[in-house]
């Protein structure tokens, strides 16, 4: 007995450990080159030239025009191609908490617009729901972090439009560095630690110790694997097993559609957040606020779909005895 679970902590360990290093290998490969990108982009004063767009666009987010391009970035592509945009700049801590809360609540829109649209509500939905909360949640938490439209005075010498290119790449360089050593111990610690919870078949009863939780989102039990499964791997890593299971017809259209509008916004929770927690944001701010956000949406589609019913019920009834 003994024997068999050291046996399995070994194989864990090594699951995990490869998966961590290939997990931190395929983020390298997003995170260097849209960074070196984004770097080349405010050397050669491309975003000062757009800065009449860009400046009422992020304005109305209380945000410089600056931070338009990670959250272009992290909207068409991932939370790690975001952060690796955010670095370049000398955004302050508000500005930063701001931009991370907005990305982690809509990011990787097509891509994962496809996956949900595949296992139960219409890409567009989910799209513009993901979109209406972050901005949403922008307005609601900027009086309590602070932000400005401006980039900090103190940290302008950090920017690298006045660098030759040795001198930007050299800086560039050093901030990517830094980055990379904090991601790296982040996702071998996170998805060592997930691969020992498969190993030991932990997930199952961490999905039954959560139902007071679940019944508090607003969601129904019967959808807490798949809950669980979003919140954790993410909608491209645990897309695969939620299509399955809305395939087997054992959802109804009402579940996955509470389902889809909830993991939506809060996915890759064990994942995601700590690497913004890397440039120093608040942990609160990137858990609370969505949690908050997805339960007022669900309760409300949800009484929605008890109205919609209801006055379907009623119309067949009136044309039954019409």
């Amino acid at each position: 007995m003994e024997k068999a679970w050291k046996d399995n902590l070994q194989a864990g360990l090594r699951r995990g450990i490869k998966k961590g290093f290939e997990g931190f290998i395929w983020m390298m490969k997003i995170v260097i080159p849209i960074s070196l990108f984004t770097a080349f982009l405010d050397w050669s004063g491309v975003l000062v030239h757009l800065d009449f767009l860009l400046k009422p666009l992020m304005g109305f987010l209380s945000l410089p025009p600056e931070a338009a391009l990670p959250l272009l970035v992290g909207i068409l592509s991932s939370v790690y191609a975001a952060i690796a945009a955010m670095i370049i700049f000398p955004f302050s801590p508000g500005q930063i908490t701001l931009m991370s809360v907005f990305v982690l609540t809509a990011h990787a829109m097509i891509q994962e617009g496809i996956v949900q649209g595949k296992s139960g509500i219409h890409p567009l939905k989910t799209t513009l729901v993901r979109l209406g909360a972050a901005v949403a949640l922008v307005f609601a938490i900027t009086p309590w972090v602070g932000s400005s439209t401006v980039m900090p005075a103190a940290a302008t010498g950090a920017a690298f439009a006045n660098l030759d290119l040795p001198g930007m790449l050299g800086r560039w360089a050093v901030s990517t560095a830094s980055l990379v050593v904090k991601i790296f111990f982040i996702i071998m610690a996170l998805l060592t630690v997930l691969e020992m919870l498969k190993t030991f078949d932990l997930i199952h009863p961490f999905v039954k110790a959560l139902a007071p939780f679940l019944k508090l989102m607003g969601l129904d039990q019967k959808v807490g694997f798949l809950w669980i499964t979003a919140v954790v791997f993410g909608l491209s890593y645990g897309g695969a097993v939620i299509v399955e299971e809305a395939k087997n017809g054992r959802l109804s259209s009402d579940d996955l559609e509470l389902l889809h509008l909830s993991i939506g916004m809060n996915h890759s929770m064990v994942e995601d957040p700590p690497l913004f927690m890397s440039l120093g944001v608040n942990p609160f701010w990137l858990y609370i606020p969505r949690l908050l956000m997805a339960i007022a949406v669900v309760r409300m589609v949800r009484l929605y779909q008890v109205f919609f019913h209801r006055h379907s019920a009623l119309i067949e009834k009136e044309e039954m005895h019409g």
